[in-house]
């Protein structure tokens, strides 16, 4: 008699890969494209309601400094070199933070600190706008606050090296808009991804230059608090 055949053994599903933390949370472009949002809100007070001054836009800030110092009407040196000095400890400390927590470490963790560190910062700018509005004293620690936290988000997404997505300096962004389009000979794969960028400033530079013409200084500066705070809990670690 034929011994029947004997029933392969079967093989054991694969164990799943655990899920990698650094990808919980919104995705790395998205959080810039919200903060390039911001960075509109927070040139728009700075620029309309602070003198003239940018505390995100550090490459205006050059050009309103020259204006400043050959006497054009309504510039002022002091409030210009004010946000240059604070823009650039600020990118010190972030370049600190990054060091620390960006070679090798989670990325997810770092953004948050960074993110959550602009909130607080700017937020305490937003109170002091309430609480002390039209004062001398004040528009120094609006400059001062909000340039020192532009400085170490700048640090920060210099070292996130996420392509045109700076947050606050377009003109890159724009360049290769055109020169990489098909009309520039190029094949604009991240065509999108720069039109949101620049589409993202302009909506946060509208915003806030509203917001700033028929409420003050302190709403937009609250909103943009607002926005970095949530991000600092929703960030992710992946572009």
């Amino acid at each position: 008699m034929t011994t029947p055949p004997t029933p392969p053994t079967p093989t054991p599903p694969a164990p799943r890969a655990a899920p990698d933390p650094e990808a919980r949370g919104l995705r790395l472009v998205l959080v810039l494209i919200t903060l390039t949002v911001v960075s509109g809100l927070i040139d728009a007070v700075s620029y309309l309601g602070l003198g003239r001054v940018f505390t995100a836009n550090m490459t205006g800030n050059v050009v309103v400094l020259g204006f400043a110092a050959a006497g054009a009407p309504g510039f002022s040196v002091p409030r210009t070199a004010t946000s240059l000095c604070c823009f650039l400890v600020g990118a010190v400390a972030g370049g600190r933070v990054a060091t620390r927590f960006g070679n090798g470490g989670s990325r997810r963790r770092w953004a948050r600190l960074t993110l959550a560190a602009e909130a607080v910062l700017v937020g305490l700018s937003a109170a002091a706008a309430f609480a002390w509005p039209g004062r001398g004293g004040t528009v120094y620690a609006l400059i001062a606050l909000t340039a020192f936290a532009m400085g170490v988000r700048n640090a920060t997404v210099r070292r996130l090296r996420v392509p045109d997505l700076t947050t606050t300096v377009l003109t890159m962004t724009l360049t290769g808009l055109a020169a990489d389009s098909r009309l520039g000979n190029g094949t604009g794969h991240r065509s999108p991804r720069r039109t949101a960028s620049v589409l993202a400033m302009l909506v946060g530079a509208f915003a806030g230059a509203w917001l700033v013409l028929h409420h003050g200084l302190g709403i937009p500066l609250l909103i943009a608090a607002a926005a970095s705070a949530v991000l600092a809990v929703s960030a992710s670690g992946k572009e």
